[in-house]
């Protein structure tokens, strides 16, 4: 199976590409649209800002190439908010492929040092509608690290509430993507990226 992680300027890609090589499955980093094009599977992480990034990736066109793959796609943590319509952060448009806006979490009231932001830590995951999951990961506790989200919406295919309730997975046609790293998500993260593979 040939898997391609789109290497580009905001990216946990090391840890993504281990996480892989843990099942077994060897990938190829690349930024190349050709491989990117021709890819039986297509995974883009992210760490980063999203003015700045959305703008790295207009430049090189790869914002173009993303939103016209047909294989399947994972976008991770930031590779989510870049898939939605618009993003908070440096009130930037993004890609589009989901509905979804993208919010900066704001801690209620007198609750600050309780809900703190970034959101970083597990939290169960729920009302998992996507092939992404299989029905015994309802529940189960995956790892954030994120101080913005993208709301519940026709696209939401896993929920996670912090703060309030959003969008802990996403899903539109060959489209997946998740707020929280299955790279760093144990056993859990592993059976979620395993399942992504076999879609």
């Amino acid at each position: 199976m040939n898997i391609i992680i789109i290497k580009y300027n905001a990216g946990n890609i090391e840890s993504v590409n281990n996480a892989l090589i843990r099942l077994g499955v060897n990938a190829e980093i690349t930024a190349d649209p050709e491989k990117i094009r021709n890819a039986d599977k297509v995974i883009f992480p992210g760490v980063g800002e999203a003015s700045t990034t959305m703008e790295y990736l207009r430049r090189h066109k790869l914002d173009e190439l993303i939103v016209s793959l047909k294989q399947p796609v994972l976008g991770i943590c930031l590779g989510l908010q870049l898939m939605c319509s618009h993003s908070e952060e440096g009130d930037t448009t993004c890609l589009g492929i989901f509905d979804e806006k993208v919010k900066r979490f704001v801690p209620k009231p007198g609750e600050e040092f309780i809900t703190k932001v970034p959101h970083m830590g597990w939290n169960a995951i729920t009302n998992l509608k996507s092939n992404l999951f299989s029905p015994d990961l309802e529940n189960e506790y995956v790892y954030f690290v994120h101080s913005f989200y993208a709301g519940l919406g026709e696209h939401t295919a896993a929920t996670c509430n912090y703060i309030v309730p959003f969008s802990a997975a996403l899903q539109k046609e060959n489209y997946y993507a998740t707020q929280f790293h299955p790279e760093k998500s144990g056993k859990i993260g592993a059976a979620i990226l395993q399942n992504f593979l076999k879609i």
